[in-house]
């Protein structure tokens, strides 16, 4: 398959939503109460919602910056590119990008809409969540028909009203949701506790997908303060196995075999062995640990392959060893604007990784898997060839997208005057540690 021809939809994007999303949405003192958007003096961002201050940081936006002015600092919208929390330009985006539609995680709310449930309030915190959701299918995924996948937030801290709101979006037109991988660090039961029996019988009878994005619940750890930050950031992706480990165990799996799951941002090579060792370890252990109740006669891997769509950034390898995995479970993801999106190059990288596999297997993983298990009909709204690489960037040419790399200055995380060395993860903790301070 030619570069052009392919038909790419990315399953895991961001937004950094735009300072007035809530005013279509609420009214009076719900719209008072609502998470706002603020400006320091000095020009950075942040939202303040119930005595929480959350910044924008660089590395979730920076796409369109040179590379050497990557890093942690708080920004403002001026330093960003528009596509980020402008909805038009998100498409011209998009369309430079190749990428025919895309699922969006929010930022200030937390990829599990965390925010709100830690908000003290919790009847605001309910009336706000769904205002977001409002927000998101129908304004922001609403604008363009067919090129974006709604992925809406859940209240589990209230059961009841978990399974309302998994009903109401339903009914406009969202088919996926976004929790915590790992819900006892919102002070929640763990996924095994029978508390989340309605949210698995709601999300099967309404075919909806659940996401688990990476760092929500189980953040990915690092050894030192002192650790060069690049090994911190070389193994976040693969800190979602953890969570993958948990919910491969969960008895709900057998009672709903058709419960779909997408392990957001977590990348796909390292799955191979980690599901040799699930069933070597079921194989060695089963006899004590009584894991053969929830597994029956099945393996591990078994499950894995029925339940778990598996996404990846760039990888070649991964790729490479698609025989270990399910290929009808395996999509793409751009991640913009974050650091690791290779905007506005994905064709060009994702086929030089692909083109060893047949014409089917890259309709699978550029779109087909994507499409079926997130429920999403773009082609409802467009033609197949209006939604190639080669149709989406004769439209962006068309349209003058600019894809000239923007400096903003950037801010280095060492102290004034230090001697260039290698950054270190205690470096931007502290650099963020500072900044959300002030904020």
């Amino acid at each position: 398959m030619k570069m052009n021809d392919m038909v790419i939809v990315s399953v895991d994007d961001h937004i950094s939503e735009p300072p007035d999303m809530f005013k279509k949405h609420l009214s009076g003192d719900d719209l008072a109460s609502a998470p706002t958007f603020k400006v320091l003096d000095n020009g950075t961002s942040y939202w303040e919602y119930q005595g929480m201050k959350m910044p924008s940081v660089g590395l979730n936006a920076v796409v369109g910056r040179p590379l050497e002015e990557y890093g942690m600092e708080p920004t403002s919208l001026e330093q960003l590119r528009a596509g980020t929390y402008d909805v038009h330009a998100r498409i011209g985006d998009m369309d430079v990008n190749g990428i025919a539609a895309s699922l969006n995680f929010g930022s200030f709310p937390g990829f599990d809409g965390g925010r709100f449930h830690k908000a003290p309030d919790k009847a605001k915190a309910l009336v706000h969540l769904r205002a977001y959701n409002d927000w998101h299918i129908t304004e922001w995924c609403g604008a363009y028909p067919g090129r974006f996948i709604p992925c809406a937030l859940l209240p589990t801290w209230d059961m009841q009203a978990t399974v309302e709101e998994l009903k109401r979006i339903k009914k406009l037109g969202c088919n996926t949701v976004s929790i915590n991988e790992n819900p006892t660090v919102q002070g929640l039961p763990s996924i095994h506790n029978a508390y989340w029996e309605p949210l698995w019988k709601a999300v099967t009878e309404l075919d909806m997908t659940i996401c688990l994005h990476i760092g929500a619940g189980n953040p990915a750890p690092h050894a030192s303060m002192e650790t060069p930050i690049e090994a911190w950031i070389t193994t976040m992706p693969m800190s979602i196995s953890t969570g993958a480990a948990d919910w491969l165990n969960l008895a709900a799996l057998h009672q709903y075999p058709t419960l779909r799951i997408a392990l957001s941002e977590g990348g796909i090579g390292w799955i191979p062995y980690f599901l040799e060792r699930a069933d070597f370890s079921h194989s060695r252990h089963q006899f004590w640990t009584h894991s053969r109740f929830n597994f029956g006669d099945l393996k591990p891997s078994d499950v894995f392959k029925r339940h778990f769509m598996c996404c990846f950034i760039d990888d070649a390898f991964g790729l490479q060893n698609l025989r270990y995995l399910n290929e009808d479970l395996v999509s793409y993801e751009c991640d913009y604007p974050h650091s690791d999106s290779l905007w506005p190059e994905v064709p060009e990288r994702l086929h030089e990784t692909v083109k060893h596999l047949t014409d089917v297997q890259i309709d699978k993983i550029t779109h087909g898997n994507a499409l079926r298990f997130f429920k999403h009909d773009m082609f409802k709204h467009h033609k197949r060839e209006e939604l190639t690489v080669g149709a989406l960037r004769a439209k962006a040419k068309a349209a003058g997208v600019d894809v000239t790399p923007k400096s903003s200055g950037g801010a280095s995380p060492l102290e004034a005057g230090e001697q260039p060395r290698v950054i270190t993860s205690g470096d931007l903790m502290r650099m963020f540690s500072h900044h959300s301070k002030a904020a």
